[in-house]
């Protein structure tokens, strides 16, 4: 679980461009970080088995 202050401090403009922090937004997560979504990978898996995420449903074949 992130604390507060990680989170302001990834909110801020970083000195150099290569420094950006990309967490997602629900949980604060920085790995496993998917950008068409800007969710983690646990918290986009719970929303879409949850039918929470249009035009994203679980495959099968």
């Amino acid at each position: 679980m992130t604390t507060r202050a990680q989170i302001a401090k990834s909110k801020r403009k970083p000195k150099y461009k290569s420094r950006i922090v990309r967490r997602c937004f629900r949980c604060g997560r920085k790995r496993g970080y998917m950008r068409d979504f800007g969710l983690c990978r646990i918290c986009f898996r719970e929303m879409a088995n949850q039918g929470l995420i249009p035009g994203v449903k679980k495959s099968s074949w």
